[in-house]
């Protein structure tokens, strides 16, 4: 794979070279093809549910997997590609802020929840003082994770710490528990010493656990996690309401294409109703 995108991203750059200093030709010229750049799993395995259904639309979807975070950005920028389908809200903030790029949400599409799995303890109801519960430590990840403690009754956090919370921002426990910080790679590997962790949606598929058949509890669809890490159809500022782009996000919330989603995934991955 990693070889087959290698060859991916190389025909790009020197499709690149080839148009010289007048820049990479537009995407955007010819209204029937919709070019898309996307990571591999789950959005281009999404994206492939919907080339049918947009094909009876009259619409061609060209999909191109980037392994990288970065390119995938820079090629809606430069109009090469008429969108992109791998990343959340505040990643795509983030990176108009550092790198002067244009880009703009144009649909939101699905969420990847946080979900509470059983440690040495299997039920949420079996929580007593003394027991440890193991989150990711960096910034956003444990925000998500104490919230979703929260939501469930074991915590309570400052009413304004919100998407920045941290350990600091914990006023009350149910019961005297202690929040064990660990890096988000390695939370899965407490399970066998904690009563409890909270992995994000790609370590618990990494520790073979489905967020549907194995959670505790999981991020609600109207929790503020949900609505603000929803991964998205990013765009080029002024494109956002193209016929195009609203055909694509119109099939990728259609109700085959959640279908999809519900059937294919466990709960890792769930379609954003808005």
């Amino acid at each position: 794979m990693k070889k087959t995108i290698a060859l991916i991203l190389t025909g790009i750059l020197a499709a690149s070279a080839l148009t010289g200093c007048g820049g990479l030709k537009a995407a955007s010229g010819d209204s029937k093809t919709i070019k898309i750049a996307a990571s591999a799993t789950p959005h281009a395995e999404i994206l492939e549910q919907a080339k049918p259904l947009l094909k009876e639309k009259g619409y061609d979807l060209e999909i191109t997997i980037f392994d990288d975070y970065v390119q995938p950005n820079n090629v809606v920028e430069s109009e090469e590609f008429d969108a992109n389908y791998f990343q959340h809200i505040p990643y795509l903030n983030e990176f108009n802020e550092e790198q002067g790029t244009h880009l703009v949400n144009a649909g939101g599409i699905h969420y990847e929840p946080f979900g509470i799995y059983a440690g040495t303890k299997s039920n949420l109801s079996e929580l007593a003082d003394g027991d440890e519960i193991a989150v990711p430590n960096d910034t956003t990840n444990e925000a998500r994770a104490l919230l979703l403690l929260e939501a469930n009754g074991i915590i309570t956090i400052k009413e304004d710490a919100g998407l920045t919370a941290t350990v600091n921002d914990i006023v009350s426990y149910n019961k005297k528990i202690k929040i064990v910080e660990l890096a988000a790679e390695s939370v899965k590997d407490a399970i066998p010493d904690a009563a409890f962790v909270v992995l994000n949606g790609n370590y618990a598929l990494e520790a073979g656990l489905s967020v549907g058949k194995d959670s505790l509890a999981y991020e609600a669809q109207n929790s503020e996690a949900a609505a603000t890490y929803v991964n998205v159809i990013a765009v080029k500022q002024g494109h956002e309401k193209d016929d195009k782009i609203k055909a694509l996000v119109d099939t990728l919330k259609s109700d085959e294409v959640v279908q999809f989603i519900e059937d294919t995934y466990d709960g890792a991955v769930v379609p954003y109703k808005n």
